[in-house]
């Protein structure tokens, strides 16, 4: 499996399985599933509620630790009974728990709302002790990016942002790489909206190729250097989302997809008051 190598020097597998969305049901089977195809990078977050059951799914792999690459995500903290720094190694010490793990490979801020200065600073605390291999944010701007990489000690590791056919982040990969920063790709389908599987322009590129509408997409954003987590139930797209290092897309056909570019999100924006409002809101145990 291709790889890309973190600020911290860790190897991250740039492809690999996202569980949100999964019912916590279905989970355990489904991350059995991904192992079983192959997958060693598996992604979930505190507010998908299923870290449980891909901990499960883990301990009953026979995999060895070392040879999976596991992250999760912080979600806001409201520090009900103390500080957020306090509040944010609780809940890092409750996922750990979930998971059944005592370190993770990469552990993630899911959103950058509230007092996120204080989460990253336990976060600090968390990857000087080595409890993580490797720490970083999702869903954060440039500006806010920037910010947060001004005025502490450590460069997150990971911005994992939207990133489709539809909404590129070109210009954000490129501050991402001058700032030593990974791009990490949510929504790599994004879910089927603006008729990504029927467009015309990425069915022609696989037909050419001999590969499906998903396999272009993970294609393209592997040739791209963006790490992706893809999710199905399937355990035949699974194998078939493994299976994008056999083939190359030439330039004119990158150049086709850089066209379908529409520089807007497909689900909405986090600087829209009313999605901070109600992201603030919801409260994860």
């Amino acid at each position: 499996m291709q790889t890309v190598t973190l600020n911290s020097g860790v190897e991250m597998p740039i492809l690999g399985f996202g569980v949100f969305q999964i019912p916590d049901d279905q989970t355990q089977a489904a991350v059995e599933a991904a192992i079983e195809a192959g997958c060693r990078h598996l992604d979930t977050a505190a507010s998908y509620g299923n870290e449980e059951a891909v901990g499960a799914a883990i301990a009953a792999s026979g995999i060895a630790r070392d040879e999976l690459f596991v992250t999760t995500k912080l979600w806001i903290q409201h520090a009900p009974t103390g500080s957020v720094e306090d509040d944010t190694l609780r809940a890092f010490d409750a996922s750990l728990r979930r998971l059944g793990l005592d370190q993770l490979d990469l552990y993630l801020i899911h959103q950058p709302l509230g007092d996120y200065y204080s989460e990253w600073r336990a976060l600090q605390q968390i990857y000087s002790e080595g409890r993580a291999r490797a720490i970083g944010v999702s869903n954060f701007y440039p500006d806010r990016l920037v910010d947060l990489i001004e005025h502490n000690e450590i460069t997150p590791a990971v911005n994992q942002i939207e990133t489709h056919p539809f909404h590129q982040r070109v210009a954000d990969q490129e501050l991402m790489r001058e700032r030593g920063v990974q791009i990490e790709s949510w929504g790599p389908f994004a879910e089927g909206r603006n008729n990504l599987f029927t467009n015309p322009v990425l069915p022609a590129i696989g037909e050419a190729h001999g590969k499906s509408v998903a396999q272009v997409v993970l294609r393209w954003l592997v040739q791209r250097d963006v790490v992706v987590i893809p999710k199905s139930v399937r355990p035949d797209r699974m194998a078939q989302n493994l299976d994008i290092f056999g083939f190359t897309l030439t330039d004119d056909e990158l150049k086709q997809i850089a066209a379908l570019d529409t520089g807007d999100s497909q689900f909405f924006d986090h600087r829209d008051p009313a999605m901070v409002i109600s992201l603030g809101g919801l409260r994860i145990d």
